[in-house]
């Protein structure tokens, strides 16, 4: 599992050893203040950086 987060912190707390940054905590995969088109392009990183975590062997976090 690739976990996508805007706080990576609690991520690596909980064990989580796939994780995505994402744009912030309220707007996750995106950014409201963008026009449609740049906001798309965004999501469109972030969910190919989260596939590409996918695709990665795990590693144990300590």
């Amino acid at each position: 599992m690739a976990q996508v987060t805007a706080m990576t912190a609690v991520a690596k707390a909980v064990g989580s050893n796939r994780i995505v940054r994402g744009q912030g905590i309220v707007n996750l995969l995106g950014d409201s203040d963008l026009p449609p088109e740049e906001e798309r392009e965004i999501r469109k990183q972030i969910v190919r950086q989260a596939l590409e975590a996918l695709a990665t062997e795990a590693t144990a976090t300590p």
